[in-house]
């Protein structure tokens, strides 16, 4: 970007000239024998990312780019049809025979369709109009297919300019507020594709692998006497087995894995549905994911998954499944329709009975609003119903186990960033988001049942050739379904809420008493379960108060989580180095992620051992006004699983270490130590063994 920048202030003086660079380089970029040389792609390229700066309009450079990719092509195209017989067979300037080979190729595999997609292959988009010409191919229909390859080649390479560009002004601030988020969304990405890597090159290997060593069970198992003997005692039984595992027939093991994949989500459901009614672990881990994910968002990755959770909104959906429907209707693939239209409404169906039932309410930490009820999510529901359903009927067309592997993951990615969405927006729990799939799992299943049943009993093979009207409509069903979902996502405002501020209570006798419920004394897990009691409640005046009065006492805030902070501590545990303010594991209290987090170094000085104490504010006031703290203080002594530290047992020294430290500053204007729960032996999250005598400091600061 150095270069960009260099650039910039001699751009200013020549503005306008920079549309007609971008019509020119791709008019250059396509001309017959020039475009294999000159790089009007880099071209555009660098344009597309100035744009982003705003030295130009990033639609007028990929209008007139498109309209010079689309004049070279023609200019190809014409020169094609005049001398393409004659060029072919002998070697041109520097065009060799294996280019025209290439793309020759390419045109006979692709017929019509290969002036869109060679558009975008390098050495055949030079090739491939003058190869139309020579053949002599339609005009119209080269036209029309010229016309959607310049169209997205221009926004390919201008857009794919801008947006890099337009990415690293915005990395600073995603690096501060949610780029361990987004590192996280990206090390998950980076998994499903070193899977799919994994799947696609030894895939094939390891299930003929498999399917060798089944068959040569299977053959020691059936020629077995004793199971001779039994086969011969039960033949009706092992008739009916057998026919139920027979591959050609779709009653065999076609049905019978369908109803054993249906049973199977059925009793998840139920489950998840038994932990809802009962107020299961799961429902307590609810609140609390919604309030630790509450603490990542930001304004730009928030804008980035209120565009992806619409691709689960009714409006949409419906507008996607109608162009569905009538690609399908229009390809000749009518046997889909109905399955599809089954798996929509019936997951949608049971959706809206499942929210009136449960009537559970949405979560306090929505970041807007929703009219409905929570249990369970319609968007993680027809995210697996609907684009299940899709991902499903391109498996089926697809014959290459790469493409295979490419549709599946693709399809996968979507249905769980739609549900991610969700909680990331906190509109939805963890449950709902999961009951969700699984009910849309069940009507996906029962719509490729009946698609597999419809395809099995088929007499009249597909049309393998479609008129080229019944593409160009098709792709203009699917191109006004995107600007619709476009245009409905600029225009999304949805009302956001008001996080609600806790009425504060206020306290007029001992400060004891207000923790009559025995929860309240306890650190939580994600679950709920109990971990090391609150061992300080401190009274003070604000938050910047105590801030300064822990940085008084030699303790640092600790930084939040970040990208910055985890390659920081990362370092620093590789390399044994300090780290003052380090990040800090989340832990709960009431539900509610901890606050604030303090640690000290100790001797050793490295990021391994510190001391640490994390801290909450809790929603009660002294008379004076003065709020209530509550917070626990530990001795990590290591590094555990690589993400958490391991903890000294002895969690009553860390204590008296922090109140000693608090006490030298002098700011503490009365304290007190009382017994405030039973001499405790447990285990925190991690399983680490901690003990203490249950006695806590009460502290009124200055």
């Amino acid at each position: 970007m150095n270069f960009l920048n260099s650039l910039l202030p001699t751009i200013e003086h020549f503005h306008n000239y920079g549309y007609w660079i971008a019509f020119f380089a791709a008019l250059f970029e396509t001309i017959f024998g020039i475009g294999l040389l000159f790089p009007g792609s880099t071209i555009i390229l660098i344009l597309g990312a100035l744009s982003a700066k705003g030295y130009f309009d990033i639609g007028d450079i990929i209008w007139f780019s498109v309209v010079g990719a689309f004049i070279g092509d023609n200019i190809n195209f014409y020169l094609g049809r005049k001398y393409g017989t004659k060029w072919i067979k002998k070697k041109i300037w520097f065009l060799k025979p294996e280019y025209f080979e290439k793309a020759k190729f390419f045109f006979v595999s692709h017929g019509a369709r290969s002036i869109f997609f060679g558009r975008f292959i390098p050495s055949v988009k030079e090739i491939i109009p003058f190869i139309a010409g020579s053949v002599n191919m339609r005009q119209r229909t080269f036209f029309i297919w010229n016309a959607l390859g310049a169209i997205g080649w221009g926004i390919e390479w201008a857009g794919i300019g801008y947006l890099f560009a337009y990415s690293l002004t915005v990395a600073e601030t995603w690096l501060s507020r949610s780029g361990f988020l987004f590192v996280l969304l990206l090390a998950v990405s980076i998994i499903f594709y070193f899977a799919e890597w994994m799947i696609i090159k030894y895939g094939r290997n390891f299930f003929l692998f498999l399917s060798s060593v089944w068959s040569s069970i299977k053959h020691a198992v059936a020629n077995n006497p004793d199971v001779v003997k039994l086969v011969n005692r039960h033949p009706s039984f092992f008739r009916f087995i057998t026919k139920r595992l027979d591959k050609s027939n779709f009653y065999g093991l076609t049905l019978t894995l369908f109803i054993v994949v249906f049973i199977y989500v059925f009793f998840l459901f139920g489950g998840i549905v038994e932990d809802l009614i009962t107020s299961a672990p799961i429902v307590a881990a609810d609140i609390r994911v919604a309030n630790l994910l509450a603490a990542f968002r930001s304004v730009d990755m928030t804008k980035i998954f209120l565009w992806i959770t619409l691709l689960g909104k009714s409006q949409i959906v419906i507008a996607f499944v109608a162009a569905t429907i009538g690609v399908l209707w229009l390809l000749d693939r009518r046997s889909y329709i109905t399955p599809l239209m089954i798996s929509v409404v019936g997951s949608a169906t049971v959706t809206q009975l499942g929210k009136f039932a449960f009537h559970r309410a949405r979560p306090e930490a929505a970041l807007y609003f929703e009219n409905s009820f929570s249990f369970p999510s319609g968007h993680a529901t027809i995210a697996v119903a609907f684009y299940g359903f899709l991902t499903y009927m391109f498996l089926r067309g697809a014959k290459k186990i790469k493409v295979k592997m490419n549709v599946f993951f693709a399809g996968a990615i979507l249905i769980l960033l739609i549900g991610f969405s969700r909680l990331y927006l906190g509109v939805h729990y963890v449950s709902d988001v999961w009951s969700g799939y699984l009910v849309g799992a069940l009507w996906l299943i029962i719509g490729i049942s009946i698609s597999e049943w419809l395809y099995s009993s088929k007499k009249t093979p597909v049309k393998s050739h479609l008129s080229i009207w019944a593409q160009i409509i098709s792709a203009a069903l699917i191109l006004s379904s995107v600007l619709f979902y476009v245009a409905y996502a600029k225009n999304n405002n949805p009302p956001l809420s008001h996080v609600l501020i806790p009425r504060q209570i206020v306290v007029s006798g001992d400060l004891k008493e207000v923790f009559t419920d025995d929860q309240l004394k306890y650190t939580e897990t994600l679950i709920g379960d109990r971990q090391e009691p609150i061992s300080f409640i401190i009274t003070v005046s604000d938050d910047n108060k105590l801030i300064d009065d822990f940085q008084s006492a030699g303790w640092s805030m600790a930084d939040k989580i970040n990208v910055s902070s985890i390659i920081g501590i990362t370092k620093a545990v590789i390399l044994n180095q300090p780290d003052p303010k380090a990040p800090m594991t989340p832990s709960f209290w009431n539900a509610q992620v901890h606050d604030f987090g303090f640690e000290k170094s100790t001797g050793a000085n490295n990021v391994r051992e510190r001391h640490h104490a994390k801290f909450w504010k809790t929603n009660y006031v002294t008379k004076d006004g003065k709020h209530i703290y509550v917070g626990t203080a530990s001795l990590d002594t290591g590094i555990k699983w690589g993400i958490t530290h391991k903890i000294s047992p002895d969690i009553d020294t860390e204590r008296e270490f922090l109140f000693s430290d608090l006490q030298k500053t002098g700011t503490i204007a009365v304290f007190e130590k009382k017994q405030f729960v039973e001499p405790i032996l447990g285990k925190n999250f991690s399983g680490d063994i901690f003990f203490t005598d249950g006695k806590a400091y009460f502290l009124e600061m200055q």
